[in-house]
């Protein structure tokens, strides 16, 4: 697949299905679209009923996201939409308060967009945020649970390690794909609600300016790509969807069946 962008592994696309609980025919709303993977998954899993609505804030990536889509789909799917722009300021103009059943965030500072998230989401809609570093991790659990709105937030990470199986020759593989990113759950309390009081170990809570400082995206050492080879993605992306599309049979691409990745 052409990327733009890091792609969510299918080891975590599969927890943000489970975990987010996407179903058929819900309404879900992606933000930090990427190359487009994580929206393939999301698609399959609401079906044609459903209705998808990604945000991009650079146009590059969101242009990538469409092409690959379009290829892997066969066509641009007709529940689907990717609007270009910051979700905090563009959700409420696509969506109305409480009638988005789930929210996937992937972006560098997810916590930016709990307020505008808090209001779209249906009491019993649940948020999903993926997040690299562990300083990120406490900014957006924090934030979640400051809002008073969300049951408390549920952090996790998945480690998959697959074997070698040749005869008697049954061990773990040498090598892994470890550490990928922490996933992060909630979900919206009807208005009024209010959770019991948790009892919780004494811990730091409070933290300063230069803590937060540490949450900067020069600090957690986002990494870019250059705006020539953001080019040259966009390109690959859009031959591949255009020759999907027209049975270019010169210029093969994966089936149906294909994982994303």
């Amino acid at each position: 697949m052409p990327r733009g962008a890091a792609i969510i592994y299918p080891k975590d696309a599969a927890q943000i299905l489970g975990q987010a609980d996407i179903f058929p025919g819900a309404t879900v709303v992606e933000a930090g679209v990427g190359s487009g993977a994580l929206s393939l998954w999301l698609l399959r899993a609401i079906g044609p009923e459903g209705r998808l609505s990604s945000f991009e804030r650079r146009e590059e990536f969101a242009d990538v996201a469409m092409a690959n889509v379009t290829a892997f789909s066969g066509s641009t799917p007709g529940n689907w939409s990717i609007t270009l722009g910051d979700l905090s300021e563009a959700l409420p103009e696509q969506h109305p308060d409480h009638s988005v059943d789930r929210v996937v965030l992937d972006m560098l500072a997810p916590w930016e967009c709990i307020p505008a998230v808090t209001d779209a989401l249906k009491p019993g809609g649940v948020v999903l945020c993926y997040v690299a570093t562990v300083t990120q991790l406490s900014r957006v659990v924090e934030t979640i649970r400051s809002t008073g709105a969300f049951t408390d937030p549920q952090p996790s990470e998945t480690m998959i390690r697959s074997w070698h199986v040749e005869g008697l020759a049954v061990r773990p593989d040498h090598r892994m794909i470890g550490h990928t990113g922490f996933l992060v759950t909630a979900r919206r309390l009807a208005p009024g609600a209010q959770l019991p009081e948790l009892k919780r170990r004494a811990s730091k809570s409070e933290y300063s300016d230069d803590d937060v400082e540490t949450w900067t995206p020069g600090a957690l050492g986002e990494r870019g790509i250059s705006p020539k080879s953001l080019r040259k993605r966009v390109r690959m992306a859009t031959a591949t969807a255009t020759a999907r599309t027209a049975g270019d049979a010169e210029h093969p691409v994966p089936g149906d069946d294909a994982d994303p990745e």
